[in-house]
């Protein structure tokens, strides 16, 4: 990716140029305030339940260290390769289903 200085626009391998009336569009949608964009066609999405994390977007790794009871690395492991994966998986249903129920209380 190269950044346009003129413009402070970001430009991507492959994608094409923009021409003068797509940038002057994109100029005037920046330039208006969220407030002012009819979404009323488009319905709140309030039940993220039936998401695929992953199929679109993958969320950023992290490298962190953590101290785990031998039982539960062990538990983790017995399944084979992928325990990150699997330990990953649990934590954010973990953290879906306390999100849910916050978002109801």
């Amino acid at each position: 990716m190269k950044k346009e200085s003129s413009e402070n626009i970001v430009r991507v391998k492959g994608v094409p140029k923009l021409n003068e009336e797509q940038l002057t569009a994109l100029h005037k949608l920046a330039a208006t305030s969220d407030r002012d964009i009819d979404t009323s066609d488009i319905p709140e999405i309030t039940d993220f339940s039936g998401f695929l994390v992953g199929k679109f977007y993958r969320p950023v790794k992290e490298t962190v260290t953590i101290r785990l009871d031998s039982d539960v690395l062990h538990w983790l492991k017995m399944s084979g390769r992928g325990y990150q994966s699997r330990l990953n998986a649990l934590l954010r249903k973990e953290m879906l289903t306390n999100y849910t129920q916050s978002k109801a209380a």
